[in-house]
């Protein structure tokens, strides 16, 4: 994909360039929540198909949502095209 600018024309001798919107991660946007405290919360792996072998517990506790790793921060951070902190 290419990064292009928008030339907008107001009046016949005057230009302005606008930048093009950042755009979030479509697939990110339907998997992550951002909290109010700014944490991203993920569901967790493996609830999903496999389940007879799986005790009650093991269900139970994979049905709960939880935050994402700090090492995992910055780059779902970056595909939610949310403000880095610094």
């Amino acid at each position: 994909m290419f990064s292009v600018n928008i030339i907008v024309y107001l009046h016949s001798n005057f230009k302005e360039s606008v930048m093009p919107k950042m755009k979030t991660n479509s697939s990110a946007k339907k998997r992550f929540k951002v909290t109010g405290s700014g944490k991203i919360k993920r569901s967790k792996a493996g609830a999903r198909h496999l389940l007879r072998k799986k005790t009650k517990k093991q269900k139970l506790n994979l049905s709960h949502s939880t935050v994402v790793g700090p090492s995992d921060e910055k780059r779902i951070k970056n595909l939610l095209c949310l403000k880095k902190e610094d």
